[in-house]
């Protein structure tokens, strides 16, 4: 059973994998139709062709690998500046000439008279950001809807002030290790030593309610070590506790990778799930978009460690990158595992799909080809300079060539496949796994 639920979670994966791809070229078809221009294909996946149909001038398939997809919009690279049509079937001489020169002649192969009004550079520059910025947006918007199915309609588990456990001793808590056990040099815990019992519920704080758990948080944090008063509730009655607060080292509130020294008392909150409004969710998509800017900007580090740790040269980051493989990998094991409910396992792997979708609209803003924004970019850059031409009583520069971009995004496009084989490679090897419990 362990098995079959474990092959659900990574068809499950996989599905919302292709669903979210071919949302995300859905974006780019259906402007580009609405705006008539010539759209030969529309495929979900590259490789071998599984199947296709053809559908008026557009073929619609899906291929053997479901790591991406492409619609095909003719036009997207400009001919020959000088305009002549003869131009785009000579053979300049050097690689790049030759290379541009080759998809020149390829683009125009399914061109004829009467679609020479139907091309995607012809069209005025801001149909063309429409076009090219509408798979970002089906994929931010996806992943705000994932996370408010997740948030608004199933909660998340947030801490009371019910307390849960209690620490038997004062250890440091440093950042990503637990804490140890305690040892008989170890000072007493204040809760332990106010008599704190698991199942008391926080009432009070030196005179100040309580109203929440963060709340509780800043008052032990603040008090450093400082004499505590507090008041529990137990068995429906209020009970008056006395202790010292003892300093310690602990996670930042602000920065969790970060240590600060804070006021600490030594217990732990029960964790209730509960349904979130609009305003967790918003708030969580900006915390998550600022986490995806930043891991994408430090993304050739973070590579650079994981090709390390694939080798055995260190030891694996578990909040790090990863690729679909160890994705699909960490679905499985969210939905395989017996201690959760099955509703939780469900909605843990929309969790995974949201954050994909938030990933995939980010990454794709990134101006350099073959990103979507860096179509973007080069557009909005070909508009800047002709308006400003005009401004200045200039004639018209022209539109910018495309064609003369294709070595970078070859380029790109090996890097992205480099890095893609090295996070394969290391979430085989040395894959991350969920956290027993």
């Amino acid at each position: 059973m362990s098995t079959l639920y474990y092959l659900l979670g990574v068809v499950l994966f996989v599905v919302g994998l292709a669903l979210s791809v071919g949302l995300h070229e859905f974006g780019h078809l259906i402007p580009g139709k609405l705006y008539n221009v010539k759209v030969t294909q529309y495929f979900i996946g590259f490789g071998r062709t599984l199947w296709s149909r053809r559908r008026g001038e557009t073929e619609y398939g899906v291929k053997a690998i479901p790591l991406g997809g492409y619609v095909k919009l003719v036009g997207m690279i400009p001919p020959s500046p000088d305009d002549d049509p003869a131009s785009v079937r000579s053979r300049p001489t050097g690689m790049f000439a030759q290379l541009v020169d080759d998809a020149r002649s390829a683009e125009y192969e399914e061109v004829g008279p009467e679609d020479q009004d139907r091309l995607f550079y012809k069209l005025p520059w801001w149909k063309r950001v429409v076009i090219m910025g509408s798979g970002v947006a089906i994929n931010l918007v996806l992943a705000f809807l994932l996370f408010a199915v997740v948030f608004m309609g199933y909660g998340v588990f947030k801490p009371t002030t019910t307390v849960s456990t209690v620490s038997q001793c004062v250890k440091v808590v440093r950042t990503g290790q637990e804490p140890g056990a305690c040892t008989p040099t170890d000072p007493v815990a204040p809760a332990k030593k106010a008599g704190i019992r698991p199942g008391d519920r926080i009432v009070s704080f030196n005179g100040t309610p309580v109203t929440g758990y963060k709340s509780l948080q800043s008052l032990i944090r603040g008090n450093e070590a400082g004499t505590a008063t507090i008041v529990v509730e137990r068995g429906g009655k209020d009970v008056t506790l006395r202790t010292d607060t003892a300093v310690n080292v602990l996670p930042s509130l602000d920065d969790p990778e970060k240590s600060v020294k804070a006021g600490f008392l030594g217990i732990g909150p029960t964790q209730t799930r509960q349904r979130q409004g609009l305003g967790y969710v918003v708030s969580s998509m900006a915390d998550g978009t600022w986490q995806t800017v930043k891991a994408i900007g430090s993304m050739p580090n973070k590579v650079y460690h994981i090709a390390r740790a694939s080798v055995g040269l260190e030891t694996r980051d578990p909040n790090g990158p990863m690729s679909v493989v160890g994705a699909g990998r960490v679905a499985g094991e969210l939905v395989s595992d017996q201690q959760t409910s099955l509703a939780s396992r469900f909605f843990s792997v929309l969790l995974i799909l949201a954050g994909l979708n938030l990933f995939l609209g980010l990454v794709n803003l990134v101006p350099l080809p073959p990103f979507d924004g860096g179509g973007v970019a080069t557009t909005i850059y070909e508009a800047a300079r002709r308006a400003f031409a005009r401004l200045r009583g200039r004639p018209d520069p022209g539109g910018v060539d495309a064609a003369r971009l294709l070595p970078l995004t070859y380029a790109m496009a090996a890097v992205i496949l480099v890095v893609s084989v090295v996070l394969i490679f290391a979430d085989l090897v040395v894959p991350v796994h969920v956290p027993n419990g």
